[in-house]
């Protein structure tokens, strides 16, 4: 069959865990001499085949086919769409017609299920899970910052999938803050403002748009949402923001608009600790049938920090080089995976600094990460970890990870060694020697 032999032909060129999540659940529902027509299990997904894969399909389908061919997808639940055959979902009352949504394309892997939770994010994906419920517990309005690839837009599409899910009737936009301000700027010029108020107003029961720190100087597009959430936030209705700056450092914004963007739970996500990278780390390599050595999984968690999509692209080079050679990964790959994705190490980091405090002080790695109270030891290890955090972006639950303690004893041994710096002359100068040779 000619869809067989283009997906054979596209399994050899694409990423295993691409081709996997992508084309794979793609199936031929009709197929002649002229046109090849394919169903995608959602709307969604298509978007997403449409924007990234068709025109490959297109063209290894020339090639097979060895003449021209209309390829065209469709959606298998166009007809009866699979968010109303759940037995749990939200049933429309009788006569009423199905909500015209304005939603971005989903991912599919965006869910709640798939996102990984530590201290950095927990706040931000519980409030995401109660609004998606339809639980008041934290508010109905949520903003939610961090830098990119964290997983903001994660959060926000797996709100999107459990509510079309689970209440599939919710009148329910989702957006960027430039889809919404392209949006007005069309009806302006169409002369329809009224509708498009109506639409973000009247007929909206969920609101969600990202990146509301794109709309720094459009003073007209902040009026408008502005009025929107006004309304939507008194009247109950639920609201989700997202941006990549902090509310206290977006510029160029009305503070009116600023004010009542922050009227509710205001959640920041950091940067996930040592612990939770980890975690990220096993999940997606287990995603993407990849085995990996404890010691190698340890390697990545200290050196793949902050963007999650670097830590993913990071994988997806480890099993495509991997494969190539034939051989399970070692740890010299996953040195040239990472000097290739982010450049040479930095010059220090936290365990340079314990190798060489432990070699200043003659004390071995197993004695500082022991549960000795030796000051032999406990000295040594409250200088490092001390130093660590000096010259060193690490957090406090990376430092202790190096010594098998808790961010709690890294604080306080940071506290220990600043007074007695402060106090004691001999280690005053024991720290500033050191500093000195780190510093060459």
């Amino acid at each position: 069959m000619l869809w067989d032999r283009i997906r054979e032909s596209l399994h050899q060129v694409l990423p295993e865990n691409e081709y996997g999540l992508w084309i794979k659940p793609l199936f031929c529902s009709r197929c002649d001499e002229h046109e090849l027509e394919l169903s995608a299990p959602d709307r969604f997904f298509c978007a997403w085949i449409e924007d990234r894969y068709l025109d490959r399909i297109r063209q290894v389908a020339e090639q097979i086919n060895g003449s021209p061919l209309s390829v065209q997808l469709a959606s298998s639940g166009q007809k009866t769409p699979r968010i109303e055959n759940k037995k749990q979902g939200q049933l429309r009352l009788p006569g009423t017609t199905a909500p015209e949504y304005k939603i971005r394309s989903l991912h599919p892997a965006y869910t709640f299920e798939q996102f990984m939770v530590g201290e950095s994010n927990l706040v931000a994906k519980s409030a995401c899970d109660a609004l998606a419920r339809g639980d008041n517990y934290y508010g109905n309005c949520l903003f939610v910052n961090s830098t990119t690839g964290l997983g903001k837009s994660h959060l926000t599409q797996a709100v999107v999938h459990q509510v079309l899910d689970t209440a599939p009737s919710t009148r329910l936009h989702y957006l960027t803050a430039q889809q919404f301000s392209a949006e007005m700027v069309k009806n302006i010029r169409t002369k329809s403002m009224e509708q498009f108020s109506q639409k973000y107003v009247k007929n909206c029961d969920m609101l969600l748009i990202e990146d509301v720190h794109t709309l720094a100087g459009k003073n007209k597009t902040q009026e408008e949402l502005n009025t929107a959430l006004d309304y939507l936030i008194k009247s109950g209705r639920r609201v989700i923001l997202t941006s990549a700056v902090a509310p206290r450092k977006l510029e160029g914004l009305d503070e009116d608009f600023r004010s009542r963007m922050t009227s509710g739970l205001v959640a920041g996500i950091q940067a996930p600790d040592y612990e939770t990278r980890t975690k990220i780390i096993r999940h997606k390599a287990s995603n993407n049938n990849l085995e990996l050595a404890d010691e190698l999984v340890d390697y990545l968690a200290r050196n793949l920090k902050g963007d999650i999509r670097r830590t993913e692209s990071a994988l997806i080079s480890i099993r495509a080089k991997s494969n190539l050679r034939n051989d399970p990964p070692d740890m010299a790959l996953v040195r040239e995976v990472l000097h290739g994705l982010v450049g040479s190490s930095p010059q220090l980091d936290g365990k340079k600094i314990r190798d060489f405090v432990g070699c200043q002080y003659n004390v071995s790695i197993e004695d500082l990460r022991s549960k000795s109270r030796k000051r032999s030891i406990t000295f040594p290890r409250q200088i490092a970890m001390y130093l660590t955090r000096k010259y060193t972006d690490q957090s406090l639950a990376d430092i202790g990870a190096l010594y098998n303690r808790d961010h709690s004893t890294v604080l306080h041994a940071i506290k220990v060694i600043t007074l007695d710096r402060s106090r004691k002359t001999a280690v005053r100068e024991q720290i500033d020697l050191l500093c000195n040779k780190l510093g060459k």
